[in-house]
């Protein structure tokens, strides 16, 4: 009666979640949340040892009989931070994280040194955009010199907590490959886009091998001992959260479409093949099964909601009554919802916008409703992209705070033409950390496969499914037509670099 584990290292907080899978069920689910140290220059940083602390406290909260019977632990990280070490292991400095646009000049420089973007598509499947792990190298030594000069390892988040449980280092395909050096048609390092980066220094060697996503290793004893773990708990490969919420949402095969609500929107789906666009309309990512993840980021989802109901003077949990009597289209008004610069499309410099409004239609729910629709539309403009590649869905499984929303849930299925399920294990990412770890421990000729684990312990909720209105999804089509041509003059204003470039 083996349990595993799923550790979620995300933006707002560390999740674990406790799996039993002789009987299918979550036996135990805690929560720790972060802080968050924001700059006006666009930075946003953790400290490492934040997540450490959380990762105990979860832990101390989970029943001592529990915890003895933990075989495996599988850890999700949110993807791009950068968790620079020196010679000892130590941290060096704090760390920037995937939602940090303050190095979006040390991209331009990247991009510049390999060739420009469509070269760094060429060589690794994707351009090296703001929030990426390679920009923040550069932006180290400029700023952090001496930290830079002690780099020893460079680790991402869910790199780094797999160091601290078992004293070794490794990366494995799917998260490395948001670090914008992977080439993710050979798996391997790219030398030409590490020398772009450094020219004065071997990158490849600060960075960890590359395992296999079904490798594991063995706890070290002496953090088995401190968590109240047995001694012979195997660690998986892990990987970033999107890789891992794709494993928790049962889409390891094709044909399924996952969606994420959370502070940021994404989108992804599984391939056998590598999907590279040589426009980067999407992220061009492995996955952490041995596949593809070709996957589309937008930087503002229930962050623009949640940004929207407290300026109105209420929760968004309360969200769905709020927009009542409200219709599709929010009564004229249209939302750019770019509160924190944006990704997809690549305009970190980018600001949120409403546009509109006039006498009678600036109330308190179409503002509402307009902030969900702006991030639904901004998700929508990216599956639009994956359509054009050739990629064909059947449904969506949401998952994330905003699915909690059964208005947003019909919204999306309604913009997008699609019925939606939400998997019965509500938090994605720990629960797919926890079927990659049950996987791992099985590995081997006569262990089951990843697609097979999947299809027999993720479920959908019947009760919280969408499907799509036909009066509906016909009325959402001008008011996004609309949100298209308020994004095409959003490029022109903010391609063009930040405020006060000229």
């Amino acid at each position: 009666m083996s349990l595993v584990v799923g550790l979620d290292v995300g933006t707002q907080g560390v999740k674990l979640v406790a799996y039993d899978p002789q009987q299918r069920r979550i036996v135990a689910t805690h929560g720790r949340p972060l802080e968050l140290v924001a700059g006006d220059d666009g930075s946003r940083e953790q400290h490492a040892t934040w997540w450490l602390d959380a990762i105990r406290a979860c832990f101390a909260r989970l029943a001592p009989d529990a915890r003895a019977r933990v075989a495996a632990i599988g850890v999700s990280g949110q993807q791009h931070g950068f968790v620079p070490l020196d010679a000892n292991g130590e941290v060096l400095a704090p760390v920037k994280l995937w939602c940090d646009t303050s190095s979006q000049r040390e991209c331009d420089e990247i991009m510049a040194a390999a060739g420009g973007a469509d070269r760094c598509v060429a060589l690794a499947g994707n351009p090296i955009l703001a929030g990426y792990t390679a920009s923040k190298l550069p932006w180290t030594r400029r700023h952090r010199p001496e930290a830079y000069a002690r780099l020893a390892s460079i680790l991402l988040p869910h790199d780094y907590v797999n160091f601290w449980l078992t004293g070794e280092q490794w990366m494995e395909c799917g998260d490395a490959s948001g670090t914008g050096w992977l080439d993710v048609r050979t798996r391997r390092w790219s030398p030409e886009l590490l020398a772009a980066t450094d020219p004065e220094r071997d990158l490849g060697a600060c960075l960890p091998p590359l395992v296999a996503a079904d490798a594991s290793f063995p706890i070290a004893p002496g953090i088995a001992a401190e968590l109240g773990l047995p001694r012979g708990v195997r660690i998986s490969a892990g990987g970033g959260d999107n890789m891992m919420a794709a494993i928790g949402t049962g889409n390891v095969e094709p044909g399924v479409l996952s969606m994420s609500l959370g502070t940021s929107g994404t989108l992804f789906a599984h391939a056998r093949e590598p999907v590279v666009d040589a426009g980067a309309g999407w992220a061009a990512f492995c996955d952490s099964t041995g596949g593809w993840l070709p996957l589309v980021c937008t930087m503002n989802c229930t962050l623009a909601t949640e940004q929207v109901a407290r300026l109105l003077g209420f929760d968004a949990r309360d969200g769905d009554a709020a927009m009542e009597g409200t219709a599709p289209g929010a009564g004229g008004l249209v939302m750019l919802p770019f509160f924190n610069g944006e990704r997809t499309p690549d305009l970190p410099h980018a600001r949120a916008s409403l546009a509109g409004m006039d006498l009678s239609n600036l109330t308190r729910g179409n503002a509402y409703r307009a902030a969900m629709e702006g991030a639904t539309y901004s998700l929508r403009n990216g599956y639009d992209a994956l359509l054009a590649a050739g990629l064909g869905f059947d449904a969506i499984r949401v998952t994330g705070g905003g699915g909690r929303s059964p208005a947003w849930r019909q919204m999306v299925a309604d913009v997008f033409g699609l019925p939606v399920d939400v998997p019965v294990q509500a938090e994605g990412a720990a629960f797919g950390a926890a079927l990659q770890a049950l996987w791992a421990l099985g590995a081997g000729a006569d262990g089951p496969g990843i697609a097979a684990i999947s299809r027999e312990h993720v479920q959908v909720d019947p009760a919280l499914s969408a499907r799509p209105d036909p009066a509906a999804v016909e009325a959402y089509r001008e008011p996004y037509a609309k949100f298209l041509r308020h994004l095409q003059a959003a490029r022109l204003l903010h391609e063009i670099g930040p405020p006060g470039s000229g």
